[in-house]
C-alpha cells in the first residue's frame, strides 16, 4: 500500500494556471486547423454551411507574432443590438496559444469581475471563457465550418472593446 501512495505522490498535479495554459494551446490547435487565422488579411469573413446560422470572423489586426480577431454568429442581442454570442480572441503565433479575452457584449472585465479582483477570480474567469471557446470551436468543426467555407465579405470589421 505504501508503494502505491509513493507513486501517487510522484505524479505532478496541474494547477489552474497550468490548466489555463493547456486550454490556450488546445484552442490554438483547433482555431488554426479550422480557419488558419495567421494567413488571413484584416477584414470580415463569413462561413456558411447551409444551416441558416452563418458564422462571422473579423480579423481586426495582424501583427508579426499576434492576430486579433472576433468570432460571432450573424445574430443580434435583442437588448444591445450587438452580435451575440461572440468571443474576442488573441492568437499568439510564436507561443501557439489562443486567448479568449472577452466573451461579453457591452461589458468590460471590470464590470464582470470588479475593479480589483483577486488573482484566483481572474484565472477562474479566464478558465470559463476559454473552456467555452474550446467547446464552441469543437462544435464549429463538427458542423463543417473551416477554411473551405470561409469567404471574405464587405463591410467594416468590429472594433475591439475598451479594456
Amino acid at each position: 500500500m505504501s508503494q502505491v501512495l509513493s507513486q501517487a505522490a510522484r505524479i505532478p498535479r496541474i494547477g489552474r494556471f497550468g490548466w489555463l495554459m493547456g486550454l490556450y494551446a488546445e484552442n490554438h490547435a483547433l482555431l488554426v486547423r479550422l480557419f488558419e487565422p495567421g494567413d488571413l488579411p484584416v477584414g470580415r469573413y463569413r462561413s456558411s454551411i447551409g444551416d441558416g446560422l452563418d458564422l462571422r470572423l473579423d480579423v481586426i489586426e495582424q501583427h508579426a507574432y499576434t492576430t486579433e480577431l472576433r468570432l460571432t454568429y450573424a445574430l443580434r442581442d435583442p437588448v444591445t443590438g450587438e452580435p451575440d454570442p461572440s468571443a474576442w480572441l488573441r492568437v499568439y503565433h510564436d507561443a501557439r496559444q489562443v486567448e479568449a479575452t472577452h466573451c461579453y457584449v457591452g461589458r468590460r472585465w471590470q464590470d464582470v469581475l470588479g475593479m480589483y479582483p483577486p488573482a484566483a477570480r481572474v484565472v477562474d474567469h479566464r478558465l470559463r471563457m476559454n473552456t467555452f471557446l474550446g467547446k464552441w470551436l469543437h462544435y464549429l468543426a463538427e458542423g463543417g465550418h473551416g477554411v473551405a467555407t470561409l469567404q471574405k465579405t464587405t463591410g467594416p470589421t468590429l472594433v475591439e472593446p475598451a479594456a
